[in-house]
């Protein structure tokens, strides 16, 4: 599984989160404490947003602790949202098509996680997409295909509903094609303005997923896996929610696609102060 990290909030540089921590995510990539494998040294990337709408985006097939160019942006590079990964494969070859974040317009989109049987439902998935998205598609994971697939159902005008619809879609495609239903996973994505998250899987065992303020005016990093050991700071995400990072501080809704059973979580969830 991969290990990621998103920041929201007053510009911070990019090394806070990805490189100073005693429990960075350069160190995870190497020493994961929250995942099935402790290793994730498959390649890695950065995206973050400045004063363009598109966001820049480094990208390569390395592992994190070995790129010396990483640490360098990081300590330059500063940004009021951010999104920074390093993955472990489950699929798909390591080159740098297959690194998150990916880009389309002015949306990043990062993941952790997998779609049950995704050889036998790539084909039919892709022909989903229109003609446009389906060019703008350079690798072969299904992260970057859910993430297309999401923006083909409208992730512009309800990102939160267009992500639930891209899940439930690859859930009753697989019902119909009788494979293996299952999707687990923790995304996040933004336009620039908001970063969104979600924690999902159709068998309610989910990857983790952390929130804790960050910054000095109401900043808010959301991760795979605590920066530090200060248990107090960190909130985990329930499997089953969506996250909101904007301009009102944090907002957790209820993330539950048409093809996951409902569950007593399925109930209002109050606002993370």
């Amino acid at each position: 599984m991969c290990r990621w990290a998103a920041y929201r909030g007053e510009p911070l540089f990019l090394e806070e989160l990805v490189s100073s921590p005693a429990h960075s995510l350069i160190e995870q990539s190497h020493c994961a404490t929250r995942a099935k494998t402790a290793t994730n040294g498959d390649g890695f990337g950065i995206a973050w947003y400045g004063d363009r709408p598109e966001p820049g985006r480094y990208r390569d097939i390395l592992p994190a602790w070995s790129d010396c160019n990483l640490r360098s942006i990081a300590r330059q590079v500063r940004s009021p949202l951010f999104l920074a990964h390093v993955r472990a494969s489950t699929g798909g070859g390591t080159r740098r098509d297959n690194c998150h974040p990916f880009v389309h317009g002015i949306w990043s989109f990062m993941h952790n996680g997998q779609i049950a049987d995704f050889d036998h439902l790539r084909r039919p998935l892709e022909t989903m997409l229109d003609n446009d998205l389906y060019n703008a598609r350079t690798g072969s994971t299904d992260s970057e295909l859910l993430f297309l697939l999401a923006l083909q159902f409208g992730l512009e005008r309800d990102p939160l509903g267009a992500m639930a619809e891209a899940i439930a879609f690859v859930e009753r495609l697989a019902a119909h094609l009788e494979r293996k239903v299952l999707v687990r996973m923790t995304a996040a994505f933004s336009d620039g303005d908001q970063l969104y998250a979600v924690r999902y899987a159709t068998d309610f065992k989910a990857p983790t997923l952390y929130a804790a303020p960050m910054g000095e005016t109401g900043g808010y990093c959301l991760v795979s896996e605590p920066l530090n050991d200060d248990t107090e700071a960190w909130v985990e995400i329930p499997d089953g929610s969506a996250v909101v990072l904007g301009e009102n501080g944090v907002d957790m809704r209820i993330f539950s696609p048409a093809g996951r059973p409902a569950s007593a979580m399925d109930a209002k969830i109050a606002l993370v102060k």
